[in-house]
C-alpha cells in the first residue's frame, strides 16, 4: 500500500500548520510557486527542489523528508503476532480508510475500530469469523470513518458504542481510565486531538504470547505523517509525542489511511517529529 502523504502532501500540511505562504515556501525550495504548486499536488517537480530549505523552514526533519521524497516505505510487519486483527480496507469516493477488527482467540468476542464507507466486508468477517461483536470504537467522527456505523448497529444492536465526539451519549463517552475488555485483551484509550477535536487512540493490549501492543490511531498519525491540522497543529504534535510515541517502540501502529507502521518506524523516519 502507498503512503498517504507523499512529499508535497507532507510539505502542504506544514505549510498550512505554520501559516506561511506559498512564495516563501517556493523560494526556500528554489521553485516557481507554481512548481511549487505542482510539486504539493503531485510529489513530482520538472527540476530538483531544495528540500532541506523547505524543511528548516516549515519546522520538519531534513533528512526523513528527503527519505519520503526518495520512495521510503515503512518495512512491511509480520502479523502472525496478531492473529486475531484484520485490517479492513474501505473503498469510497476516490480514496479508501481502514477499518479494524479485533477479537479474542477463545471467546471470540469482538470489537470493531471505525466502520469505513461501507459496512459489507465487516459484517462479512465477523460472520465468517463467527465473532461476538461486544463493541464499536470510533476515533473521530469525521464521515469516512463512521458512514458505515448505522449499518454495523443494526446489525449488532448490543454493540456499546465508545466516542468522544462531543454529541456522544453520557454512556458512549471515553473517559480517561476506562479499560474495556474483550476475553483476555485490554483496551485503553487516549486522546489525540489536533486533526478532530475528539481524535482518540485506542491501545490493544495483553495479547497471546506477550505480542507488542496495538495502537489504532485513526488520522492522528500516518506513516511517514500525521493528520492534516489547521490551527491546531501544536496541540496535535504534542499529542501525538505524548500518547503514540511514548508507546513501546515495537507497538503496532494501525492509521485510518495508509500501510501499517510502528512506534520504533515513526520516530526514524516521520519528517513531522
Amino acid at each position: 500500500m502507498n503512503l498517504e502523504d507523499h512529499a508535497g502532501d507532507i510539505i502542504s500540511k506544514a505549510r498550512l500548520h505554520a501559516g506561511i505562504d506559498a512564495g516563501e515556501v517556493a523560494k526556500a525550495a528554489g521553485l516557481s510557486v507554481g512548481e511549487l504548486e505542482q510539486f504539493e499536488e503531485s510529489g513530482r517537480t520538472a527540476k530538483p527542489a531544495d528540500l532541506p530549505g523547505v524543511a528548516r523552514l516549515l519546522g520538519l526533519n531534513p533528512g526523513k523528508l528527503q527519505a519520503v521524497a526518495s520512495g521510503w516505505q515503512p518495512a512491511t510487519v509480520d502479523l502472525e503476532s496478531w492473529r486475531e486483527l484484520r485490517a479492513i480496507l474501505s473503498q469510497g469516493p476516490g480514496f479508501s480508510v481502514n477499518a479494524y477488527l479485533v477479537w479474542d482467540e477463545v471467546t471470540r468476542e469482538a470489537a470493531l475500530f471505525d466502520t469505513g464507507f461501507d459496512a459489507t466486508p465487516m459484517l462479512q468477517m465477523i460472520a465468517e469469523e463467527s465473532l461476538d461483536l461486544r463493541h464499536i470504537f470510533i476515533t473521530h467522527s469525521h464521515a469516512d470513518h463512521t458512514a458505515g456505523l448505522a449499518a454495523i448497529r443494526a446489525a449488532h444492536p448490543k454493540a456499546r458504542l465508545h466516542s468522544s465526539a462531543s454529541d456522544a451519549a453520557v454512556h458512549e463517552r471515553n473517559r480517561a481510565n476506562d479499560f474495556i475488555h474483550l476475553g483476555s485483551l485490554r483496551i485503553t484509550n487516549r486522546p489525540t486531538p489536533g486533526h478532530a477535536t475528539d481524535g482518540t487512540t485506542y491501545v490493544v493490549g495483553n495479547w497471546p504470547e506477550d505480542a507488542p501492543p496495538v495502537a489504532i490511531v485513526g488520522d492522528a498519525i500516518f506513516a511517514g505523517s500525521m493528520g492534516r491540522a489547521a490551527g491546531t497543529a501544536t496541540e496535535a504534535k504534542l499529542a501525538i509525542r505524548e500518547q503514540i510515541l511514548s508507546l513501546p517502540d515495537a507497538t503496532l501502529v494501525c492509521p485510518g489511511h495508509g500501510p501499517l507502521t510502528t512506534v520504533a518506524e515513526e520516530k526514524a523516519h516521520n519528517p513531522f517529529f
